[in-house]
């Protein structure tokens, strides 16, 4: 579920600031789209092609986490995000097979600003640093699943995205990723890569909207 007051943390935190583009998100057509069954079949192959190529950089952003994890707790935290990368990686192919959705185009703008931006942080920056740019895409869609689940239409093409992003898998794997980046700003003690935490954390929740945009323009 969506983080409470009663479990307040950084995380929590930075997710309240950024609710005006959660609600963005929430509000946009694409998004509306997947949970109507209105979205057009093109826009959707559209985008399962942009995010496979977003998920491959996702998945090495957390091979760089791993490599500069503080401790083996964090490693292992890493490790089992990256699997859970790579299981959405396999959801993607059968919408590849289901929708005849290319897995490798060539990147939207949108698609490109959002990778450039994680690889970035992931290989300049501290884990703490690139743990705050990769949350949002995490409780974005958790809450994004959670809040269509009740209304999607029955018949919706796209209802199996709605059931992936709304289980209780995926909600473990976005609380697992807060719960690190609590846990790294915490011991950071505000060292380097810590103070932007907060900017990178927005620059995320930002692009994040810019990429169902550009999925939806397209």
């Amino acid at each position: 579920m969506t983080p409470t007051a009663s479990t307040a943390s950084v995380a929590h935190d930075l997710w309240a600031a950024s609710s005006d583009i959660a609600g963005a998100c929430l509000d946009h057509p694409f998004v509306r789209g997947i949970a109507s069954g209105d979205l057009a079949r093109d826009t959707f192959v559209t985008y399962v092609g942009q995010d496979a190529i977003f998920l491959e950089s996702f998945a090495r952003a957390y091979a760089f986490c791993i490599a500069k994890a503080p401790d083996r707790a964090a490693m292992e935290s890493f490790r089992a995000l990256l699997d859970g990368v790579f299981d959405e990686l396999r959801l993607h192919g059968s919408y590849a097979e289901q929708w005849g959705a290319p897995l490798n185009p060539p990147p939207l703008p949108s698609t490109s600003a959002y990778t450039e931006f994680l690889l970035e942080v992931a290989t300049d920056e501290e884990a703490v640093a690139a743990c705050a740019a990769m949350t949002p895409c995490m409780r974005l869609y958790a809450w994004l699943g959670q809040q269509l689940a009740p209304v999607t239409a029955p018949g919706s093409p796209y209802k199996e995205w709605v059931d992936t992003y709304s289980s209780p898998d995926f909600e473990e794997l976005a609380s697992t990723l807060e719960a690190l980046l609590d846990r790294l700003v915490r011991s950071s003690n505000g060292d380097a890569g810590a103070g932007d935490v907060a900017a990178h954390y927005r620059r995320a929740m930002e692009l994040e909207l810019a990429f169902f945009e550009g999925a939806y323009r397209s």
